[in-house]
């Protein structure tokens, strides 16, 4: 029995705003519609995949399809001018499968889908024909009379959000839309909306959804996203073996001390090759683009790759802003900021020939300016938008680009500007150390990865 997942992506994103539909806005690097296509194309739950596209969209649909590899995607149709449509497109697509086929059809603006719901819808229609993904309500439902006023307060307990994916049997689904297209029935939201109409003696089972499972409709929306994607990739890089560094070359950029010591340690006790550049060790200035090009071409000049290039390098300077002299700022600035830019493009065409990784570090204070430091939190925010940026551009050259974000760590930088603090209340480097290694591994770009204590000691 074959189970096809159909993707609906031909919507405009009007509530978005801008010319480009949301589907194609990036997340983490990515096209939201790649993170949603990825997730079906990874699923052994799901067998062939169809892509519903706006018609202005049908060449970009094929050009992921290409970039990325997607071997499952048979099939990019066109999508029409509302749900309805789109749905009726994919099924008139697959109308000469078997009646048994399995359909589960879902917004291409939800990439959090999981294969853990993929494998629910599965199986639920083994015994069923319908079915809806949904999640209980943490609030209060009510319904409302055509004047605004208050009608109904349902009971709570019995409420339930829908989310996609929906799943059905392909003479099922089809079926029902040859009913509700027949009567002149357009006015569905939902293809669980259309069976329940055209076919009211059908039971709909349900399965259990996910908070996460969001969909990407407002600017809010894709915040939300970010810091959902966040939390992930943080997951991700904690799960990782440090056992797959063996053999990589990776470049540590301000690793004399502090975090960036840690790395070149632990790097080399996993059997990777790790080489460290800072001023103080072998004059390499990352504020000098010369500097940094002259150390990265002779790393390089015995052929072999170079795998992971990580800048830790910074300087922070704490006072208040009016008392910080010209060469100060100008000295915090070049080392945070045109540091982090020359690290990048210098090591642009050393990653291309490895497809390899740049990291780079940010600062818990990049979410907002903190005061006595404006100048490095500003530098740090400016970091955060460069990878970011970087990670959309260097995407299809198949270099990714990460940045580590730890929270306060026990480092001489910090000492010397903050003095002697409680040791529980800091990360310990080489804790900051682990989890940048294996962000090497991490699939993905663009992630801004959070490197915390444990709660237990966060509560102490």
């Amino acid at each position: 029995m074959k189970t096809v997942g159909v993707i609906l992506a031909s919507g405009s994103g009007l509530r978005f705003g801008g010319s480009t539909p949301k589907q194609y806005i990036k997340l983490a690097g990515k096209m939201i519609i790649e993170h949603t296509v990825d997730a079906f194309e990874r699923s052994k739950w799901i067998d062939e995949v169809i892509v519903v596209a706006h018609p202005d969209f049908i060449e970009q649909a094929w050009h992921l399809v290409n970039v990325n590899g997607w071997s499952k995607v048979q099939k990019v149709v066109v999508g029409g001018k509302d749900r309805m449509d789109s749905t009726h497109s994919a099924i008139n697509a697959i109308s000469g499968y078997p009646d048994d086929t399995k359909v589960i059809i879902h917004d291409a603006v939800r990439p959090f889908i999981s294969d853990e719901i993929l494998s629910r819808c599965h199986s639920v229609l083994n015994d069923f024909s319908a079915a809806d993904v949904v999640i209980p309500s943490a609030d209060t439902i009510v319904s409302i009379h055509d004047n605004g006023c208050l009608s109904n307060i349902p009971a709570r307990s019995t409420m339930r959000r829908g989310q996609t994916p929906q799943a059905f049997r392909l003479d099922t689904i089809s079926l029902a839309y040859k009913k509700a297209f027949q009567a002149g029935m357009r006015d569905f939201t939902c293809d669980c909306g259309v069976v329940r109409a055209m076919l009211p003696h059908m039971a709909i089972a349900t399965v259990a959804g996910d908070e996460s499972n969001i969909k990407i409709t407002t600017p809010l929306d894709l915040f939300l996203a970010e810091k959902i994607m966040q939390s992930r990739a943080t997951a991700l890089a904690d799960e990782a073996d440090l056992s797959q560094l063996a053999g990589k070359r990776i470049v540590v950029f301000g690793g004399s001390s502090g975090i960036g010591k840690a790395i070149r340690d632990l790097a080399l006790v996993n059997g990777a090759d790790a080489v460290i550049a800072s001023r103080s060790v072998n004059s390499v200035n990352v504020a000098d683009l010369s500097s940094v090009n002259g150390f990265l071409q002779e790393v390089a000049s015995d052929g072999r790759p170079i795998d992971a290039i990580i800048n830790t390098a910074g300087i922070l300077v704490k006072r208040p802003f009016s008392q910080m002299d010209e060469q100060q700022i100008n000295e915090v600035i070049a080392t945070n900021y045109h540091g982090a830019i020359n690290v990048a493009s210098a090591s642009r065409n050393t990653l291309l020939k490895s497809r390899g990784v740049l990291i780079n570090f940010t600062s818990s204070s990049y979410t907002r300016g903190r005061a006595f430091y404006a100048v490095y939190s500003s530098t740090k925010c400016a970091v955060v938008n460069l990878t970011q940026a970087l990670a959309e551009e260097w995407h299809e050259d198949g270099i990714r680009v990460h940045c580590i974000n730890p929270e306060r760590t026990r480092t001489p930088m910090r000492t010397s500007n903050f003095g002697n603090e409680d040791p529980m209340s800091l990360l310990d480097p080489e804790t900051v150390a682990r989890t940048t290694l294996q962000t090497i591994s991490v699939d993905g770009t663009g992630m801004i990865i959070d490197v915390r204590r444990p709660a237990s000691l966060n509560r102490a």
